[in-house]
């Protein structure tokens, strides 16, 4: 069974930072791009952002210029920087191996996702 490994969630007070750290197999890293997703309670989940083999990004409206994803391909390793953090980013954060778009990185869809992190807590406080 696939696992990717995701660390760095927690609780912060509004206008703080979190960083979280997702790393995956080898194989799966170098085969597949990587986003971030989340999700709140009774709501469906939603793509964050996404990384492409080349280092090009993608970024849904709602945490773009405040959200960074970055990589370490020495560490097969994924990054989502979070600044300036709100209440309404409180959600459970999950990473994901995606089948990469030919056309360059795009908002991460679930139909997209080979594999999924166990996800990890954020919450913000006002």
């Amino acid at each position: 069974q696939v696992q990717l490994v995701e660390s760095g969630g927690g609780s912060v007070q509004a206008g703080g930072s979190l960083r979280l750290s997702c790393t995956a197999p080898g194989y799966v890293y170098k085969s597949f791009c990587m986003g971030w997703f989340r999700q709140t309670p009774g709501a469906e989940r939603e793509g964050v952002t996404t990384i492409n083999k080349g280092g090009h990004t993608y970024y849904s409206d709602f945490v773009k210029g405040r959200f960074s994803i970055s990589k370490d391909d020495a560490k097969n390793t994924v990054y989502l920087e979070m600044n300036t953090l709100r209440p309404e980013d409180t959600a459970e954060y999950y990473c994901a191996a995606l089948y990469c778009d030919t056309r360059g990185p795009t908002l991460p869809t679930i139909p997209s996702v080979a594999y999924w992190g166990q996800g990890t807590q954020v919450t913000v406080s006002s």
